[in-house]
């Protein structure tokens, strides 16, 4: 697939471009299963289940350039729930920012494509993350940055549901409502699982979108596999000019691959070889169904 050079922002979506965006989402899920069977090791579940969510940031909303990851004016996007790198190297590769056949070398000595994402290891990655609950608070401080220079690029931040289980998180909430920090927009998936289980039974969440309201946000919520509706959702959140925004995606752990929608026992495991091969016929059977409404 050929690289966008710098994402142009159209205000509407063509059922052409919409199609392409589709396909690229599939091509993301197929990098990270790829990815995950390579390494023998990594995340499933979540790195399935936010393919669309970056393909829409990649391929339409963010203002970047693979071909200058430093520029100035680049918007800044955070991972901050790290273990979910799959998807982002997947994106990244799939937009034009290292070749596809890296992805391939995914938690191997001496790659740039660790467990992790590491910030001096890849242009445009811009922090490190692991420990969660940690990402929302880098991004507040990026966001206040921007406001004191007089800079016109966003932050986005992509968070895990059960990291709200962080008090850290609440404390980033807080302050990005202080500074009424319109320029800071935090995507959280929300696919009700962690490692042990359901998000609900382990430490409650809900009402997660009243407890945001309470702290001063905007919130939205869409449908975190329909690319369309999370465009449109994003473009709400970019119009907000007084507070924060926080977007509820919902999602499907493992979406994509049959044997590990729901399962939250996917969560920190791969595919092996053969599991592999399932999904991936899966997939491509998806593809061709995408291609047949072209």
């Amino acid at each position: 697939m050929d690289a966008p050079g710098i994402t142009a922002l159209m205000s509407t979506l063509s059922s052409a471009r919409l199609l392409e965006l589709q396909e690229r989402a599939n091509a993301v899920r197929q990098g990270i299963i790829r990815a995950l069977a390579s390494a023998g090791s990594g995340h499933s579940a979540g790195s399935l289940d936010m393919a669309d969510v970056f393909t829409a940031l990649y391929g339409h909303v963010l203002r970047h350039d693979p071909a200058h990851p430093e520029m100035a004016n680049r918007d800044r996007l955070l991972l901050s729930c790290g273990h979910i790198a799959p998807v982002r190297y997947s994106a990244m590769a799939m937009f034009g920012y290292f070749p596809e056949s890296e992805l391939l070398t995914l938690r191997k000595f001496g790659s740039r494509l660790q467990g992790h994402p590491e910030r001096v290891s890849l242009p445009s990655v811009e922090s490190t993350s692991g420990p969660l609950g940690e990402g929302l608070a880098q991004g507040v401080g990026m966001a206040q940055a921007a406001k004191m220079d007089a800079a016109d690029w966003r932050v986005y931040v992509v968070t895990s549901d059960a990291e709200h289980q962080c008090g850290l998180h609440w404390e980033a909430v807080m302050t990005a409502a202080k500074f009424k920090l319109n320029n800071l927009i935090c995507i959280i998936d929300r696919n009700f699982i962690q490692i042990d289980g359901s998000t609900e039974e382990i430490m409650p969440l809900e009402p997660l979108a009243d407890k945001y309201r309470a702290f001063n946000w905007n919130v939205l919520e869409c449908d975190g596999h329909d690319i369309a509706a999370i465009i449109e959702t994003l473009e709400q959140a970019k119009a907000k000019t007084d507070m924060p925004t926080v977007i509820i995606a919902r999602t499907i752990p493992g979406k994509g691959v049959s044997y590990m929608e729901d399962d939250y026992t996917w969560h920190g495991k791969p595919p092996n070889k053969e599991q592999a091969e399932v999904a991936l016929r899966e997939l491509s059977a998806e593809r061709e169904r995408i291609l047949a409404h072209a």
